[in-house]
């Protein structure tokens, strides 16, 4: 078959890739071609199909990654008012990336776009189960103030216990329902089951260890902050 390209003869080679990305993949054979072939004058190599889509897709998240996750601190100073709030809600990204990591890897799953948008949509979930834990915590330290009992940093330290630890049944079904929805994604075998899985693996591994981190972290930054503003009562929070 002879075939053209932009006005020139082309011909292809096609590569089946199994077991690892296409993108180290490509690199790798970038080297070698680089260095076991001399292509004569007038000729070209071009590495094209899902390799050039991935990068094309590439550019696109450096500008959607960052974006989102603006968005996402706008909506919680928004909703709480707080960009001290907003900041601990979205300290649970990084420790959501552990558990998606480590999910992908006990699944032998690579790094792809898929990938990158379940991590997206991770950072959604991670707003939702912070928002939730922080509600508490308010709610808590409001209860105890309006009762008079917060006068001390053991009254303090009790209403953030309260908050954190009596609580956590509602905050471990939120959690739980998250990830229960995920799993007949994480089961099916149809057609796209492939592609869906990936967008889904992280969220489910990530939803656990954010879990962990709110309820370990959060309460002790909450605690740091109160107890300046318990101690300096005409200090302006943020």
């Amino acid at each position: 078959m002879i075939r053209d390209e932009n006005g020139m003869l082309s011909s292809y080679v096609y590569v089946d890739i199994a077991g690892r990305d296409i993108g180290g993949y490509v690199d790798d054979a970038k080297k070698l071609v680089a260095e076991r072939v001399q292509l004569p004058t007038g000729y070209s190599l071009a590495w094209s199909g899902q390799y050039e889509n991935m990068l094309r897709v590439r550019q696109r998240l450096k500008l959607v990654i960052p974006v989102t996750l603006l968005l996402i601190f706008l909506l919680l100073y928004a909703n709480t008012r707080s960009a001290f709030k907003a900041t601990i809600v979205m300290l649970a990204v990084p420790f959501s990336l552990v558990g998606a990591v480590w999910f992908l890897y006990l699944l032998h799953y690579n790094v792809s776009i898929a990938v990158w948008v379940g991590m997206i949509a991770l950072a959604g979930l991670d707003a939702e189960t912070g928002v939730f834990m922080l509600l508490f915590l308010d709610l808590s330290h409001d209860e105890y103030q309006r009762s008079g009992r917060l006068n001390s940093i053991e009254d303090l330290h009790e209403a953030i216990v309260h908050g954190a630890v009596k609580r956590i049944r509602p905050k471990m079904m939120t959690v739980m329902a998250a990830a229960m929805g995920l799993m007949p994604i994480m089961w099916s075998m149809g057609t796209g089951a492939d592609m869906m899985k990936r967008v889904a693996a992280p969220m489910v591994g990530g939803l656990f260890t954010s879990f962990l981190m709110e309820l370990m972290v959060y309460p002790a930054i909450y605690l740091i902050w109160r107890r300046r503003e318990l101690f300096n009562p005409r200090r302006v929070t943020a």
